[in-house]
């Protein structure tokens, strides 16, 4: 959540107080909005301003009378996607979130936001990352620098752009320096770290997460090298009206060889180097957190044991094709292949 107090004036202010006020926002949404005991009554524009001063009107006079009082805001919570996107198609660049009192909770900035996403994220940051020794002998492998960041930091970050304000993160190994790393806000946003005393798999650990706020869950792996459409996913998700939805990537397998079709001992047919095409698990899952029940507590459980007891009880589990790039930084080759990755990349 970012501090928008610079956007807000109060109803006692003049003309001439709102002038100083948007010189002070200089390159950033020049938009002002008029505040009466907590109660947004309106919106000011430097255009408005502008207007104002032709029509030779005084500067000492009251911001009241020439502010807009039509203007369009969100309820907190509402996670109308297809709205929000139909504002910002507007033209609209600040959105403002008005309580069942008319009292302003938040302004939201369009032009920073690639979405308001209504869900819960976890990431999975507990692993000891074996494969990438020795250089997670002393550093978690979250924290492991791809170009200036940390492997973590571009989920986190990504996440936020997408307007995700509630993001927990699950730890064990070396789970100190995690707990520091996130101490500071990123982006004025709390990341809340979950102790996970034993290893508990992929997905079991969501289970000690004691404020999950939302309907809906992201769950994904902290390691992964991603630019996924999360609110792409999420709609998806909601379309489908999927219990649970997993994010995959497409996988080729090229036989170099002629592979017979057989019948018993019988040849039929010869596929000459045939390539076989699927869809491999990216490791980053929506799901209704009423479902998250079904996880045994305490227990080793990973995603993939989730996902087929789901399809045990005939839950819906649909797949989002992930298009973009993935990379899964799981061994050493997958590392650099980030590292040259990143080099080319405008972020």
């Amino acid at each position: 959540m970012t501090d928008f107090s610079k956007y807000i004036i109060s109803d006692e202010a003049t003309i001439r107080e709102a002038l100083i006020a948007l010189e002070h926002l200089s390159n950033d949404v020049l938009t002002l909005f008029v505040v009466s005991k907590k109660k947004l009554v309106g919106t000011i524009t430097d255009g408005d301003i502008r207007r104002a001063l032709i029509r030779n009107i005084a500067l000492d006079t009251s911001v009241v009378e020439i502010m807009n009082s039509h203007f369009t805001s969100i309820a907190p919570k509402e996670n109308d996607i297809k709205k929000i996107n139909a504002i910002r198609n507007k033209g609209i660049e600040l959105l403002p979130c008005i309580d069942e009192m008319g009292e302003l909770v938040r302004i939201y900035n369009l032009r920073k936001k690639k979405s308001l996403l209504p869900i819960d994220a976890v990431l999975m940051a507990g692993g000891k990352g074996e494969r990438l020794r020795p250089l997670t002998e002393k550093t978690p492998k979250p924290l492991l620098k791809v170009g200036s960041k940390a492997i973590i930091d571009y989920n986190v970050e990504n996440l936020i752009s997408y307007g995700v304000e509630d993001i927990h993160v699950t730890v064990n190994y070396l789970a100190e320096q995690l707990h520091e790393h996130f101490f500071e806000k990123i982006e004025n946003c709390k990341i809340n770290c979950v102790q996970e005393d034993e290893f508990l798999g992929t997905i079991a650990s969501v289970k000690l997460i004691p404020n999950i706020k939302n309907d809906d869950v992201l769950i994904m792996n902290s390691d992964l090298f991603t630019n996924i459409d999360f609110e792409d996913f999420y709609c998806h998700f909601k379309e489908k009206d999927a219990d649970m939805s997993v994010a995959a990537i497409p996988y080729s397998v090229n036989i170099p060889y002629g592979i017979f079709e057989l019948e018993g001992r019988d040849v039929k047919g010869i596929k000459e180097k045939p390539t076989y095409n699927y869809y491999a698990n990216a490791g980053i899952y929506l799901i209704k957190k009423e479902l998250l029940e079904v996880i045994p507590l305490n227990t080793f459980f990973d995603a993939t044991d989730f996902m087929s007891l789901l399809i045990s009880q005939n839950k819906r589990v649909t797949r989002y094709p992930l298009v973009g790039y993935w990379i899964d930084i799981g061994k050493p080759e997958d590392y650099q292949k980030a590292q040259d990755f990143v080099k080319h990349i405008v972020r």
